[in-house]
């Protein structure tokens, strides 16, 4: 057996390390994915050549999902076409978005000669390496040996980052800068995007500026645009966002960027037109089609919202990115749509493929009960409403006791049933409480007030209004108290908001008034217990909203100030 001998473009700096590496692969736990059994037994047999023992395989995705559940893989050898309708690089992503690897897991795409430069220019979310069929034992060992060496380098980075620290994950991209030239723009690209998290603007731009002139790639680009639009360059950002997609189509994340900025500039037509062609681009993206049928929603373009709903159902089926808004997105639209037959008949799919599910079961009746009322059929409309009602109360229950936050997209569907059944004050209520804890979810705000429109309800908007006058009146008042030195009246204040309103806002105000009052009175396990609740809150909403990132280095920085060890 050969030992692997780096490309110049690759080097491998430390020898003595490489000999560590390949004796390490002994030690891996492998899985194999691939449809065809003759070809995992075959990645097994050269696997076994090269010492590696525990070595799992799976035939489709469903596989692969309970396997990472029950197993952690330190490597995961996936072929581009699975059995089920989906290919490997969507499992990376089914994966990554469930949280269900590592970022220390080396993950590899293998795939034939003729499709692999079509793969890696619609590799959104990137493996570690691609394999090209057929390959040798020797060139398995060495892509292996590569792609574990990078995750060695970049291991502090990783595990800052998992922690929470960082600041001290900045640190650790520094170090791979300075001592480790070969990953210098590996590190560069953590460095920029954990600047940009911390909302250090300044920081970062001036990184992706330097950057660009050693390097013209189109993540630099568009790391740079990021900044651009959070210093408020939207028309800037949106030029450059452009003169990616102009000199590399294929990079998608640039699509979805765009269309973001063209949406914050009040150009919605605009967005979902970028949304659409990023979709034709990559038809498989089950995030990306929800995107374009909630924008398509918001433009009340319903034809293009039901096909884009449609096709999430159709490619997240069997998939753990399958969820109940999929199916009550679609229902809704049809139903908007006037097809309450088919609305109907997509609710009884519901009901069969999520049985025994009560927030699925909540979706149903909410929906019945928005069929019948369009029927003309009121008081069974309205036993359906009352029904859906009294599940909700089970549903919030029980997800609060295990932390899952239920959707909020149905809860304003149930407000709709209630209105259109005669059930207005139960409907205002649902209402009110979704509002408050959604207010910067301009989807939500849309259907919101797409109900009111359709139920004849003119005071509304003035709802909403009135929702977001006292929601900003206690935040407003809380940075006030933080500004003027009272840290303590700022906390309170915001911990009110949070218990009335918890939406991801609040709950990010509230963890940081109580960091910065324990950052000038000492720590304190209570206030922390309580800051950590809120911030874990908040991170269930948006675990990657960059005020929830920015959080958590606060909570980091203030522990480590008191010599408290918070990072387990």
């Amino acid at each position: 057996m050969q030992t692997y001998s780096p490309k110049s473009g690759e080097a491998l700096e430390n020898e003595e390390m490489l000999l560590v590496l390949q004796q390490a692969l002994t030690k891996k736990r492998v899985l194999i994915v691939d449809r065809h059994a003759p070809a995992r037994e075959s990645v097994r047999l050269m696997l076994g050549t090269l010492g590696v023992t525990q070595v799992h395989g799976a035939g489709n995705s469903a596989e692969v999902i309970r396997q990472v559940k029950a197993n952690r893989f330190d490597i995961i050898l996936s072929d581009f076409i699975l059995d089920d309708g989906r290919d490997g690089q969507q499992l990376l992503e089914e994966l990554r978005h469930a949280h269900l690897i590592a970022p220390g897991t080396v993950y590899i795409i293998v795939t034939g000669e003729r499709t692999y430069t079509n793969v890696v220019a619609l590799a959104e979310l990137a493996p570690d390496d691609y394999l090209i069929k057929p390959f040798t034992a020797d060139q398995l060992q060495a892509r292996l040996v590569r792609a574990t060496y990078k995750k060695h380098l970049l291991r502090r980075i990783y595990e800052k980052i998992e922690s929470g620290d960082l600041d001290e994950a900045i640190a650790a991209c520094d170090r791979v800068i300075n001592q480790h030239p070969a990953y210098m723009y590996d590190a560069y690209r953590f460095k920029g995007e954990l600047l940009l998290q911390l909302e250090r603007i300044e920081e970062a731009e001036a990184l992706f500026r330097k950057v660009l002139e050693g390097r013209m790639a189109p993540w630099v680009q568009m790391g740079l645009a990021t900044a651009l639009r959070d210093r408020g360059a939207l028309e800037e950002a949106a030029l450059l966002a452009e003169q990616v997609l102009a000199s590399a189509p294929d990079f998608l994340a640039a699509y979805d960027f765009l269309a973001a900025v063209q949406e914050r500039r009040g150009l919605l037509e605009n967005a979902q037109e970028v949304l659409q062609r990023a979709a034709e681009a990559s038809p498989h993206n089950t995030l990306r089609q929800r995107m374009v049928g909630d924008i398509a929603a918001r433009n009340e373009d319903l034809p293009a919202a039901e096909k884009a709903y449609g096709k999430v159902l159709e490619r997240s089926k069997g998939s753990s990115l399958r969820c109940v808004d999929d199916f009550a997105n679609l229902a809704r639209t049809m139903a908007e749509r006037g097809n309450i037959e088919a609305s109907r008949k997509l609710i009884g799919e519901l009901k069969r493929e999520l049985r025994g599910d009560k927030e699925a079961e909540l979706a149903a009746l909410t929906h019945e009960s928005l069929c019948l009322a369009a029927e003309g059929a009121p008081e069974k409309a309205r036993a359906c409403a009352e029904q859906a009602i009294a599940l909700q109360q089970i549903v919030e229950e029980d997800f609060a006791n295990r932390g899952k936050p239920l959707s909020q997209r149905l809860s304003v569907d149930l407000a709709h049933a209630c209105y259109a059944s005669g059930l207005k004050d139960e409907g205002e209520k649902i209402m009110r409480q979704a509002v408050a804890e959604n207010h910067e979810d301009q989807q939500l705000i849309h259907q919101a007030s797409r109900v009111f429109e359709k139920t004849n309800q003119p005071e509304g908007n003035a709802l909403l209004e009135q929702i977001n006058h006292q929601l900003n009146e206690l935040s407003n008042r809380g940075q006030a108290a933080a500004r003027a030195g009272d840290l303590a009246g700022a906390a309170e204040l915001h911990t009110q908001a949070a218990e009335q309103a918890p939406n991801i806002r609040n709950l990010i105000e509230a963890a940081n008034s109580l960091y910065l009052l324990m950052d000038r009175r000492g720590w304190d396990a209570t206030l922390a217990a309580s800051a950590h609740d809120y911030l874990e809150r908040a991170q269930r909403k948006d675990r990657k909203h960059p005020k929830v990132l920015a959080t958590r280095q606060l909570a980091h920085s203030v522990a480590r100030k008191y010599g408290i060890d918070i990072s387990a």
